[in-house]
């Protein structure tokens, strides 16, 4: 007979079932909240439901995480199971890789082919009809029907707080590898000050991308209305912010984990985790600085 030693078989849980619910809610407000957006019901229950259903997925989240926690603590994971968790955040982030590139192929679609199409260029040039006088370039700041999206009057300059962003995550890359190391020679007082500091500079992008935020719609008019150059531009900058939080938040629970004397030299997947996932947030932002600001 199998025992823990060889292959783990968890006990039965509820938490599936909850994160389930959760992200039913989740989305069934989100779905809401925008349609009553465009309905323009200002009394809409969206923004309600979305929050009930994120606290279903936080408390599924402190939940079942803390429920890995006990069991690794406890002495009941192999070989095998370490393996299953390695493959597990290896198909996660390359999942997460996929959601990106979708984002940066519709990016890559509009500036190259739909684009030029509606300016009357390439094979497809007779969509200029639809909007005779549209002449294409990028950045989209004459957009074919200025009534239904007004253009803005200017876009970031990327030399300005996208480099001072770029700067703070290629750091924060830097320290997180530091604080890897500093865990594997089993250095506790570097492996806390060099994880906190990595969550500051995570937290300092996170204020610096909202000021850009606020700077974009009151000043330049740069909007999710603002035609595509504003839709793709808010969908891949605010997506990657979502996965900054999200980053930071996981850093910080391992900063927690630590400071209560969690994992040792040989034994630490979960930091090592948290770390993939943090690089992995770092080369995305390097793909928006590039593809989305600079060029």
């Amino acid at each position: 007979m199998a025992s823990h030693e060889t292959y783990y078989v968890p006990s039965q849980s509820k938490w599936p079932i909850i994160a389930t619910l959760g992200m039913l809610i989740s989305v069934f407000g989100v779905g809401t909240w925008f349609n009553d957006m465009s309905a323009e019901r200002p009394d809409s229950h969206g923004p309600l439901i979305f929050f009930i259903g994120g606290l279903f997925l936080a408390y599924m989240l402190f939940g079942w995480f803390g429920s890995v926690i006990k069991e690794s603590r406890g002495g009941l994971y192999s070989p095998q199971m370490d393996r299953s968790f390695r493959w597990g955040m290896s198909w996660f982030i390359f999942s997460e890789v996929m959601f990106f590139a979708a984002f940066f192929g519709a990016l890559f679609y509009v500036r190259n082919l739909a684009g030029p199409w509606l300016g009357g260029e390439g094979a497809k040039g007779v969509a200029n009809m639809l909007w005779p006088n549209f002449q294409f370039s990028w950045p989209l700041l004459h957009t074919p029907d200025p009534k239904l999206f007004p253009p803005p009057s200017g876009v970031i300059d990327p030399w300005h707080l996208p480099l001072i962003n770029t700067i703070l995550l290629v750091s924060s890359s830097f320290t997180v590898t530091f604080a890897h190391h500093a865990l594997k020679k089993d250095k506790r007082g570097a492996l806390k000050a060099w994880l906190a500091l990595t969550v500051v500079l995570g937290v300092a992008f996170l204020f610096l991308q909202a000021y850009e935020y606020y700077e974009a719609y009151n000043h330049l008019g740069l909007t999710l209305g603002s035609g595509i150059y504003g839709a793709t531009f808010f969908m891949l900058t605010g997506f990657h912010g979502a996965h900054v939080t999200m980053g930071a938040l996981i850093l910080f629970v391992m900063l927690m984990r630590i400071m209560k004397g969690h994992f040792n030299p040989e034994k630490h997947f979960g930091f090592e985790a948290a770390s993939w996932y943090w690089h992995f947030v770092d080369v995305v932002w390097l793909g928006l600085f590039i593809f989305v600001y600079v060029l």
